[in-house]
């Protein structure tokens, strides 16, 4: 099995608070979108920006995997997109990702107020393969795609 590592990102390790989730069973393409949007936001901020699209309030700006994507009036002018969605999935589990972080870093003393999401990232993850049995003897695919979430939040 390989070997896997936060990416480092210059800061001190007493700092910053890290947080990883393994192996969600989400779609890889929504929280690639997910990650965009929040990058570099304030904590709190972006907890309740993707609250807000929970609730269907907002928006999730889509700039990769839009195709088919409706264009959404409601999004913001500051994301300069057109097209978004609404993934429910992957901000629940994108927002428990946060909230490990968040948690590290108070653990550490650091000021919750001033967390800021300094490195966001998702990865592809495993893929658990099954077979559903079909009728004369044949068999369908059915594999379940999953995804790593990574987070690093800081005081800046």
């Amino acid at each position: 099995m390989g070997s896997w590592t936060y990416p480092d990102v210059g800061l001190d390790e007493s700092r910053i608070g890290k947080a990883v989730v393994r192996n969600a069973p989400v779609s890889i393409k929504d929280l690639y979108n997910v990650s965009r949007s929040i990058r570099g936001m304030n904590v709190n901020e972006a907890k309740e920006f993707l609250q807000r699209v929970l609730d269907k309030k907002e928006a999730m700006p889509y700039w990769r995997y839009n195709h088919g994507a409706s264009h959404k009036s409601n999004i913001s002018k500051k994301w300069n997109v057109k097209s978004g969605r609404y993934p429910i999935k992957a901000i629940k589990y994108v927002l428990r990702a946060l909230e490990n972080a968040r948690a590290n870093a108070q653990g550490k003393g650091l000021d919750e107020d001033k967390l800021k999401v300094i490195h966001i990232a998702s990865h592809k993850g495993i893929i658990i393969k099954r077979y559903l049995p079909r009728a004369f003897g044949r068999a369908t695919k059915k594999y379940n795609r999953t995804s790593h979430i990574e987070v690093i939040v800081g005081e800046v």
